[in-house]
């Protein structure tokens, strides 16, 4: 990777962390919920390690196949679905409350996991590691198929088939190294753009709120899905 490459890959993970749909509203929640910094700072590790893995998912299948079947309606419905499960929370007038539930790490890595594959995170790979591939897949562009006159092909995103690898192109081992460098350069920027946004709305708006007699967590739990739920939308739309 390049250093145009890398700096791109920490800028999206900057990206990922900011947005309310990618954990820290949830890792906010939960520190609500406990009323405690530490509650939310361990709830992070669960938080970043699921984006982790659904980013390395992507990435991994791009690097290694060349190609990616990429399903838009599949993040709208399920963006759809996490919005009305959280309309559902706030507008319900049932007894069940969400304060008393304490989700595991492992539950917190499940919901990033889902919430980033739902957003598409690892697809946001694609311009980073495009012109790697392309660059293996022609040998360093110096003997390729006459139709690229030595410049990078983008990866057919919606391509069903994997591209075909010419002898002297990516072999398995540094297609999975490259995917997982990758991913790893883009996690270390959204654990900490994470942790710093979280920790802001928490010390300066989430204690403030909660003095509030509206402000409960049902409400903040509820919040918590229909942002990120829109949030997926916004991306998938």
């Amino acid at each position: 990777m390049t250093t145009g490459q890398v700096l791109l890959l920490v800028g999206m993970g900057i990206f990922h962390g900011i947005n309310p749909g990618m954990g820290w509203l949830v890792a906010v929640s939960r520190g609500l919920q406990e009323c405690s910094r530490a509650a939310l700072l361990w709830s992070l590790p669960a938080i970043v390690g699921g984006h982790a893995a659904s980013v390395a998912v992507v990435a991994v299948a791009v690097t290694v196949t060349g190609s990616l079947v990429a399903s838009h309606w599949f993040a709208v419905a399920g963006g759809a679905v996490v919005t009305v499960a959280g309309l559902g929370v706030l507008l319900s007038r049932s007894h069940f409350h969400w304060r008393d539930v304490r989700p595991s790490s492992w539950q917190l890595a499940g919901w990033s996991f889902l919430m980033s594959s739902l957003h598409g995170a690892g697809l946001m790979l694609l311009p980073v590691l495009a012109g790697d591939i392309a660059e293996g897949a022609t040998g360093g562009g110096g003997h390729g198929h006459g139709h690229g006159h030595g410049r990078p092909h983008p990866v057919p995103v919606a391509s069903e088939e994997a591209v075909a690898v010419p002898e002297g192109g990516w072999e398995l081992a540094d297609a999975t190294l490259l995917g997982l460098a990758a991913t790893g350069v883009h996690t270390v920027a959204m654990l900490v753009a994470t942790g710093v946004v979280a920790l802001v709305v928490y010390d300066f708006f989430g204690v403030n709120a909660l003095r509030l007699s509206w402000v409960t967590m049902d409400r903040i739990w509820a919040f918590s899905l229909i942002g990120g739920g829109l949030f997926v939308l916004w991306g998938a739309l």
